[in-house]
């Protein structure tokens, strides 16, 4: 019989999931040990990355109830232990390989995550407010997404995401925190409270290109950039970094603003990369009465749009018009995007019907290895 409890133990042990790697524990090899006694009260020992695991709280909720919930078992204890240096070597290698130098995932030939970089040409047009409600909207669609903080300057991520956990590191590899089921990575987790980050462009390059390497992002469906504003270094460095990234401008409906936001798009004619689409926000504030209050002018996104269209020789879509509302701004301040907090409200399905149309594109074969031998033999 307590053969028989060990079994189901374990067998309950390979169903919880590291709240951090997303894979059981037990194939991460943090079961250090179970001892059953005659009574059926069992003993688990688990292994953290690291003795400053933020979430071992967490797991040990999450293996205590797994274990409980098995039938004949009586009290149960849960105790942690670290891994020593060759167990997070070995972790390492299992998740990312044996390569000395990390690689960026998504670009290689064989990447099927689809990489949206959210450009705008000038500051304020509420890029970010989009980017994360978009990438909370695709989480929710059971969609596995990543979110980067590209704009090291002026990053916010965070806070709209509503976290403050800093990454775990294990070896060279970062373990992003998650928020609403998004893996998040900033600058500003690396940080004390808002210190400024005074960086030139190497240093941006190589912040850009650790984030995209050194970080543990798993196997994702979509991974989004919130890059800065205009056309810098960052820009360029995605480019570099990750070429197939398509892009997704967002502007504001005032004509000014949408001359700016032109040449954000039109950086993809130098880079050889594709625009997907315009997300035209502050379109027009919803009244009382049922009316729309322009306060902001219209037609920027349609503009932008069109022009975009004759530049690329490729249809360039507006992709939906976020209506202009308070709420927007309170959800992002709160952390919890509106697609969460009021995902009916019609800044809501706004930016929901974004999110389906960019989850719904697929990559296509173009630059992808089909590992074909065209030898003739």
């Amino acid at each position: 019989m307590m053969s028989d409890l060990t079994s189901g133990v374990r067998a309950a042990l390979a169903k919880v999931i590291d709240p951090e790697l997303r894979r059981p524990i037990t194939e991460l090899g943090m079961v250090k040990g179970i001892e059953v006694g005659p009574g059926g009260d069992v003993h688990v020992e688990i292994y953290l990355t690291t003795s400053a695991c933020p979430k071992k709280a967490e797991i040990s909720d999450r293996v205590r109830q797994a274990v409980a919930d098995v039938p004949g078992t009586g009290a149960v204890r849960v105790s942690l232990d670290v891994m020593n240096d060759e167990q997070r070597t070995e972790l390492r290698k299992q998740l990312r390989g044996d390569s000395r130098e990390p690689v960026i995932p998504f670009a290689q030939p064989g990447s099927l995550t689809r990489v949206y970089a959210v450009a705008s040409g000038k500051g304020g047009v509420g890029k970010s407010t989009v980017t994360v409600n978009l990438a909370a909207a695709m989480a929710a669609r059971g969609l596995a997404v990543g979110l980067l903080d590209a704009d090291i300057h002026g990053h916010s991520i965070p806070r709209m995401m509503g976290t403050t956990d800093r990454p775990t590191q294990v070896e060279s590899m970062i373990l992003p925190p998650i928020a609403h089921e998004v893996k998040v990575i900033s600058i500003a987790q690396f940080v004390q409270e808002n210190t400024p980050v005074v960086w030139r462009g190497p240093m941006l390059h190589r912040a850009l290109q650790q984030f995209l390497a050194d970080v543990y992002w798993g196997d994702l469906d979509v991974l989004l950039l919130d890059l800065p504003p205009g056309t810098g270094d960052i820009a360029i460095s995605v480019a570099q970094l990750i070429p197939n990234a398509e892009i997704v401008v967002v502007t504001t409906p005032q004509v000014a603003a949408a001359e700016v936001a032109e040449r954000a798009g039109s950086i993809a004619l130098q880079t050889k990369q594709r625009v997907v689409g315009v997300v035209e926000n502050m379109s027009g504030l919803l009244l009382p009465d049922g009316s729309t209050l322009q306060v902001f002018g219209e037609g920027g996104g349609a503009q932008v749009a069109e022009r975009l269209t004759r530049q690329m020789g490729v249809d360039v879509p507006l992709l939906g018009q976020i209506p202009l509302d308070p709420a927007l701004v309170a959800a992002g301040d709160a952390g919890v995007p509106i697609v969460l907090s009021a995902p009916d409200s019609p800044v809501g399905k706004e930016l929901r019907g974004v999110a389906d149309t960019l989850s719904a594109r697929r990559r296509g074969l173009a630059g992808m290895s089909l590992g074909l031998d065209t030898s003739r033999r």
